[in-house]
């Protein structure tokens, strides 16, 4: 087999998918192999700053274990080789077969971060609607959704970057930029050189805090609290923004009634928090105005109540003023690109997608179906049979909760295909496994709202037996009849051309714009010349959505169930899916210049430690109601994690945390699951 890069020698610009960030890299290439990715200094993502998951793009590209043939499972659980004509003829005829024997609803595809998620993700939800089925699942049933939707209830959109190098005052919820978004992290220093003061709200001290001029190290659960607390001071101390409250914004009168309850001596009281913490927290907000800049992390969505917990997050910026503001939370401009998705010709909402009747706030604004209850679908055919699926780049027996019904249930299928780069524990579960495509293998564009910015980029190699994402669907739909006029384009770099068409920009002209193409200039402040893209045009502080489906229309604090010592059989708080800097979720533990993290391990408490008896390094079995698992413990300082608290992190395979999470324990507007609040507990190994 041979690898062919683009030119034998030199360097080609792109952008990194090693994570979601896409900074602009420098592909060094000499006698037909990539050597070397370097950081490119002109992009203003990342301005020449490159994290350790970019450069190790080459060992995964190159690396031996890496899928390069299609393999089909036999009787016995092993797989074979075979051809991709083969493959995809075979996995067509099931297809068929599925249709015909159920209807198209029994087939769904789900897409993963592994290969990209924007261009690749649109591919796949205009198959499956081609097909004839609404079913479309992603992490998106239990990643970023919530916040997206949150932000949507409240201003009508959503940034995921504010302005944070313009910001007075920066907020971080449940976040480790540093890990998690590295050059969001490095705008963030670059308003602290300017005098900005940052404050970090986590149960650990995180990286992030260890920066932070004020970290409150809160109990698992209670941020709404928190975020209410501060609306209090704000409100009682008239140190909010009368104006664009007045002007701009509905149902500030009930916010401020709800508000009144939540005093620093009560928000004391539930978040665990030193009331001058919290008072200090309400005066830098306050001083910072209208240059404030929040970040809900994911544990804000990881809770019970996770979704009305962004929303009084994202409420605060309307209170500050700090909406569609420099320095703080930006309304973007759409990029003006053709979508490939078929929601406008072929909705399908009539068919019964998956969780939209439980949930249906995540398909009414993300159009994702539920993977949760996906499960019980599968399992118990109900509300109809669900028997085949193709996967493209996740790995949900390593990321979805309860990990034991994820494994039953794909178990259960007739057909599953997984495409991925490797044999993941989700693929060898599969009926097929086809060989999927690195970033480093395509070209597609992308947008960075944030700066309103496309990009387009560009393939560097070409690895024998491995075709890309379009190309896949394309040859798929070839063969259920549904190439035209789904399916048109002979390559991708059609597909590009085609996309671009509204933005006034030739094809030939993005290659050449090595660090993208701005599409709009960014304006500030334009609720005062057009409405916000809510249902009310306001910023809403009350949703009357919500209200009609017989939520709340206020983002209602509930107090958690689950805290340090109130259950004796499950004494501790479990949280999970701290982010490590080296990983991205389940990925690149096999990439040897990144395992310096080499075993899954739980945080504990150093005090807690004691009172169990365990020591630094020792194997212990973790417990939860949904299941065990045994790994090494790692003794915190008592000022690193509260007490009562237990961290694990996601993607390991040998200690796999989401055995120990409960897929029924949901957030009843999103639907997302609690994984920051599971009641646990640590035995001793020699004990059993």
């Amino acid at each position: 087999m041979t690898d062919r890069t683009v030119i034998s020698d030199g360097i080609v610009p792109t952008l990194c998918r090693q994570c979601d960030m896409r900074c602009g890299i420098d592909v060094h290439i000499r006698g037909g192999r990539i050597t070397k990715i370097s950081g490119r200094k002109s992009h203003p993502e990342n301005s020449g700053r490159v994290c350790a998951k970019g450069p190790a793009a080459v060992d995964l590209v190159y690396h031996p274990e890496r899928l390069r043939v299609p393999l089909k499972k036999q009787s016995d659980g092993t797989f074979l080789s075979i051809g991709y004509e083969q493959a995809l003829d075979e996995i067509a005829a099931a297809m068929k077969g599925i249709r015909k024997r159920y209807d198209a609803r029994a087939m769904g595809v789900w897409t993963g971060e592994a290969i990209g998620f924007l261009q690749q993700e649109a591919y796949a939800r205009r198959f499956v609607h081609a097909f004839g089925s609404p079913n479309y699942f992603s992490a998106e049933s239990v990643c970023y959704a919530a916040r997206h939707i949150a932000y949507q209830l409240v201003q009508g959109y959503y940034n995921a970057c504010p302005d944070y190098a313009n910001a007075r005052t920066i907020v971080f919820w449940g976040a480790n930029l540093g890990h998690s978004h590295p050059p969001y992290m490095w705008a963030v220093e670059q308003a602290l050189r300017k005098g900005a003061r940052l404050i970090v709200i986590d149960p650990r001290r995180t990286a992030a805090a260890r920066k932070a001029d004020l970290f409150l190290q809160i109990l698992p659960g209670t941020d709404a609290a928190l975020a209410w607390g501060v609306a209090h001071l704000l409100i009682a101390d008239s140190q909010y923004d009368k104006s664009f409250v007045a002007n701009y914004s509905l149902g500030f009168e009930a916010l401020a009634a709800y508000a009144a309850r939540f005093t620093p001596e009560y928000v004391a009281s539930q978040t665990g928090l030193p009331i001058d913490g919290i008072r200090r927290l309400a005066k830098l907000v306050a001083e910072g105005r209208p240059r404030v800049a929040h970040y809900a992390g994911i544990s804000m969505e990881h809770q019970s109540n996770g979704l009305n917990t962004v929303r009084i997050i994202a409420a605060l910026a309307g209170l500050c003023g700090a909406v569609d503001q420099a320095g703080g939370d930006i309304w973007p401009q759409v990029a003006p690109l053709r979508k490939l998705t078929l929601y406008d010709s072929h909705p399908l909402s009539d068919q019964g997608p998956i969780g939209q009747q439980r949930f249906p706030a995540l398909y009414h604004f993300r159009k994702q179906c539920h993977s949760m209850e996906l499960m019980d679908t599968i399992l118990d055919n109900n509300p109809y049979p669900l028997r085949g699926m193709i996967i493209t780049g996740a790995n949900p027996v390593l990321t979805n909760p309860n990990a034991g019904k994820v494994h039953k249930a794909l178990a259960a299928l007739d057909l599953l295909v997984v495409r991925d780069l490797f044999l993941t524990p989700t693929a060898k579960q599969a009926s097929y496994v086809l060989p999927a495509a690195s970033f480093l293998e395509r070209s597609e564009l992308h947008s960075f709202p944030h700066r309103q910015q496309i990009q387009l980029t560009t393939k560097i190699l070409d690895v024998d037996g491995v075709t890309d994402e379009y190309t896949f669907w394309r040859d798929l739909a070839e063969r259920l009849d549904l190439k035209d006029p789904y399916f048109p384009w002979s390559t991708e770099e059609e597909v590009n051309g085609w996309l671009l068409e509204p933005a006034g920009v030739s094809l030939e002209k993005m290659k050449a714009l090595a660090d993208g193409y701005v599409y709009a200039p960014l304006e500030f402040n334009k609720y005062r010349s057009q409405p916000f893209p809510t249902a009310s045009g306001r910023f809403e502080f009350t949703s009357a959505y919500l209200k009609g489906l017989g939520h709340s229309e206020l983002p209602e604090y509930v107090a958690p169930d689950v805290k340090p010592n109130a259950q004796k059989a499950y004494p501790l708080v479990l949280i999970t899916g701290a982010r490590y800097p080296l990983y991205y979720h389940s990925r690149f533990r096999n990439i040897k210049r990144l395992q310096r993290v080499k075993r899954a391990v739980v945080e504990i408490a150093a005090p807690d430690a004691m009172a169990l008896d365990i020591t630094d390094g020792e194997q212990v079995r973790v417990e939860t109601r949904q299941g065990a698992i045994v790994l090494a413990v790692q003794i915190c300082a008592r000022s690193d994690i509260r007490a009562g608290v237990i961290q694990i992190g996601h993607g390991w395979d040998e200690a796999n945390v989401n055995l120990l999470t409960d897929d029924t324990d949901l957030d009843p507007i999103s639907g997302y699951p609690n994984l920051k609040l599971v009641p646990a507990r640590i035995r001793k190994l020699e004990s059993d």
